[in-house]
């Protein structure tokens, strides 16, 4: 399944991304009402892209052009046209309606299998999808992809953890696909029944759907024995399928530019930030029949590495994400993501990877306090603990919780179905 453009040289590639880009914007601009105004507004018509190099004369799209154009205004198809809808959870308003063309499911499941390809799963090997089926496109996602490898798959879906676990050892599954969170509810699961994790077949933990910390993902590693490989992708592209990290260096996702285009720009500016570089993530589809999609801001926060990776491919690799421009907290003036005080308390052994943050205020003050799990059985000094948790946090942000509490394991709700919460705003 491998593609050969995961390995050809810049030169060609940015050929082939010109002329599918070229295409894409001539599409958008015929068939989207919504894009052609914006064009038109910016005074800019699809002749004018005639490469990459022009793509950043053109507007951004938004989450808030998506929900603006509710339920199908950017699709660029016929209804007759589509095989199916998908839709993103809409926890913050209206879902975002995705469509699918025949050609469409194609793609996806051709950058699906290319991404499990590379994450290590053979044809043969036996997947258990443990994503949500249904609007969620994670579920279907990985099915596409992994039937389309030649892989076996068990369509679990979420929830009843117990079964996935008898599932995952009568039925000897190489991979479990899931949120990060539930790679750890899993686990736990497993203990509970009295079984070894590291007794069942698994021998990867296909994760993604949440922001996940290297802390977090040594911690699924750790409990299921298992090689955590993450994998980035968003509905309003086409969902799961755009990034993967390869098995042999784990080190950034691969994504796949002969179909999506990647940029990282500055979140208040917009300006395009160089290599290596943080800021938010901005994805052009450079294939996409049913919705085109021309830069769009997802929110993300990322940094773009192009040098050949050590597994021979020369596709740009994205960082992990370290939180969402949107999920940025404002604490008494100063700015904190959850993913920094996640870095921070996981990196000490005496603590579980489970934790809540509470923002209040009070006498028109912010306060944020800090609620972490201990391991299992832990017997040590939770004052020195304590102490060495907030002097590590005092040095990375910029602003000190104003309560760390530690609690007992298992204390902290856990998440069976759906993405993980672990911030609470009371302001």
């Amino acid at each position: 399944m491998a593609g050969t453009t995961e390995r050809v040289g810049l030169e060609e590639r940015r050929e082939l991304q010109s002329e599918r880009l070229r295409d894409t914007v001539v599409h958008a601009y015929k068939n989207v009402r919504f894009y052609r105004d914006r064009l038109d507004e910016a005074g800019i018509s699809p002749e004018d892209v005639q490469s990459v190099d022009d793509l950043e004369r053109l507007p951004f799209t938004t989450k808030e052009d998506f929900r603006d154009e509710y339920p199908d205004g950017l699709f660029a198809v016929d209804d007759d046209e589509l095989l199916r809808i998908h839709a993103s959870s809409g926890t913050t308003g209206k879902p975002k309606i995705v469509g699918y063309t025949e050609r469409d499911l194609e793609l996806w499941d051709e950058v699906m299998a290319r991404s499990l390809e590379a994450a290590g799963i053979e044809p043969g090997d036996t997947v258990q999808n443990a994503y949500g089926y249904g609007l969620f496109t994670g579920g279907l996602g990985f099915h596409g992809g992994a039937e389309a490898l030649g892989a076996t798959v068990i369509p679990t879906g979420s929830g009843n953890t117990q079964r996935q676990v008898e599932l995952a050892r009568d039925l000897e599954s190489d991979a479990i696909a899931c949120t990060p969170s539930y790679a750890l509810y899993f686990a736990e699961t497993v203990r509970e029944m009295g079984v070894d994790p590291r007794e069942l077949p698994l021998s990867t933990v296909l994760y993604g759907a949440e922001p996940c910390t290297e802390p977090m993902r040594e911690a699924i590693e750790e409990r299921l024995g298992a090689v955590g490989i993450e994998n980035y992708g968003l509905s309003e592209l086409i969902g799961p399928g755009v990034a993967v990290e390869c098995r042999e260096a784990q080190n950034g996702m691969h994504v796949w530019e002969d179909h999506f285009y990647p940029e990282v720009v500055d979140p208040k500016t917009g300006e395009t930030l160089p290599e290596g570089e943080e800021g938010e993530l901005v994805l052009t589809s450079l294939s996409k029949e049913a919705l085109p999609v021309l830069r769009y801001r997802t929110g993300d926060l990322t940094s773009l590495t192009f040098d050949e990776c050590a597994c021979g491919r020369t596709t740009v690799r994205m960082g992990s994400v370290t939180g969402r421009a949107d999920d940025r907290l404002i604490v008494r003036g100063a700015n904190l993501y959850p993913s920094q005080i996640e870095d921070v308390v996981l990196g000490f052994d005496a603590v579980a990877p489970y934790y809540r943050i509470d923002l209040s205020r009070e006498d028109e003050l912010d306060r944020l306090a800090l609620t972490v799990e201990l391991t299992e059985g832990f017997d040590g000094d939770r004052e020195a603990l304590r102490e060495a948790v907030l002097e590590r946090l005092r040095n990375v942000l910029s602003v000190r919780p104003d309560s760390l509490e530690f609690v007992e394991y298992g204390t902290i709700e856990r998440t069976e179905v759906g993405k993980v919460k672990r911030v609470y705003d009371h302001r």
